[in-house]
């Protein structure tokens, strides 16, 4: 009996070491193994890493430079230019829309005389060559059949001339008095000349002395200043008449200012209907002698432009004549309060800071930054600074 119960304390004592064992394996064991599987997985992110550096690697650009080949150029639509020589300085101008010259005019009467009709009113569309106002004159009558008794006189030298002729040719008259008659109707067909030129010069009047006025051009009636049963005197002004579809602006400037423009150069206008481009088309100084002022004419290029009498604003750019560099106004963009071009190289384009001054005509003058020699990104250069900035943001992460 004592046997079998030590037995039974030798079995559970061997149980109680054992189980012992196994929970202090459990309480030093368990650390080491989490610390040294934590040890693997971080050496195995380490090769991984080392991996990516040697298979990947991150090679770090050129600051500034953004790679493109010249597909992706001619697919973005950035358009590169060279750097002009040459700035300028704006001046603002005030106008408006007139007739071109040649497609106006102010009809005045050759002849005083007694309105008779107004054949138009304002607004009236009418054909060169068709009458405005008639108009009866007792000189007109006195100028018609003067013209009409000089046409008679020659008349009737010819044919003295031409019975001295036949009778030179029978041998009745002396040669001589045929040189006198000859002379005599050289003489009256001078003087018939003369007379029928007054007589158109006047209108052409009929022989009661009545005279049509009328439009040397086509187009629309502006202002009529003659009244039925008024009186005219020679050189008064009847009707003025403008063609629509012929017009152009005209700017008054400063007399300095012609000096610095020239035609063919452009001007940018803003009108009622919006703003536009024109070209010069003139400049004259010393034209307007009361205003002091000269004018500047100019076209529109596409536009078509507001009615006659509209008024409008233009801004030319008169050339300076110096070396300074100026590049198009869309070159320029400002990165982290930096004026930036981008100079176009073989690789791309390279962000190069300038210092910038005046801006006229759609062109920025470039006062340090830039050689002259360099090509540069205008239109859509704002591509390139979106694309520096996404650069810039992606190497901060």
């Amino acid at each position: 009996m004592n046997k079998k119960n030590n037995r039974l304390w030798l079995a559970a004592a061997i149980l109680l070491a054992l189980g012992a064992g196994f929970g202090l394996a459990r309480l030093l064991g368990t650390p080491a193994t989490e610390s040294a599987d934590q040890h693997a997985q971080a050496d195995d992110h380490d090769d991984e890493g080392d991996g990516h550096a040697e298979g990947k690697p991150e090679a770090e650009g050129e600051e500034g430079l953004i790679a493109l080949t010249p597909d992706q150029i001619k697919a973005s639509g950035i358009d590169v230019v060279a750097v002009s020589r040459g700035g300028g300085h704006e001046t603002r101008l005030s106008g408006r829309v007139e007739p071109a010259v040649g497609a106006r005019a102010s009809i005045a009467a050759a002849i005083g005389g007694r309105v008779e009709r107004v054949l138009v009113a304002p607004g009236s569309q009418i054909q060169t060559g068709e009458p405005l106002v008639v108009v009866v004159s007792g000189e007109a009558a006195t100028l018609r059949a003067s013209a009409d008794a000089a046409s008679a006189e020659a008349e009737a030298a010819r044919l003295v001339l031409q019975r001295d002729q036949s009778l030179v040719d029978q041998g009745v008259v002396a040669r001589q008095e045929l040189e006198a008659s000859r002379a005599r109707s050289l003489a009256a067909d001078a003087t018939a000349r003369a007379a029928r030129a007054q007589v158109a010069a006047a209108g052409s009047p009929d022989a009661q002395g009545r005279t049509t006025i009328a439009s040397p051009v086509t187009g629309v009636v502006g202002a009529v200043q003659a009244t039925p049963g008024g009186f005219v005197n020679a050189g008064d002004i009847v009707a003025n008449v403008s063609d629509p579809t012929q017009t152009e602006l005209v700017f008054t400037a400063p007399p300095a200012l012609v000096t610095q423009v020239s035609p063919g150069m452009r001007i940018e206008v803003t009108g009622p209907s919006g703003n536009f481009e024109a070209t010069i088309i003139g400049a004259a100084a010393d034209v307007r002698e009361q205003s002091g002022v000269a004018i500047i004419r100019a076209r529109a290029e596409a536009a078509d432009l507001p009615p006659a009498g509209s008024p409008v604003a233009g801004v030319v750019v008169a050339a300076d004549k110096t070396d300074v560099l100026t590049v198009p106004a869309d070159a320029v963009q400002a990165i982290e309060g930096r004026s930036v071009v981008f100079v176009a190289g073989t690789d791309g384009f390279r962000a190069v800071p300038v210092l910038a001054g005046r801006r006229a005509g759609g062109h920025v003058e470039i006062l340090n930054g830039l050689s002259g020699d360099e090509r540069i990104a205008s239109s859509n250069a704002f591509l390139l600074k979106a694309e520096l900035a996404k650069g810039e943001a992606e190497h901060g992460h």
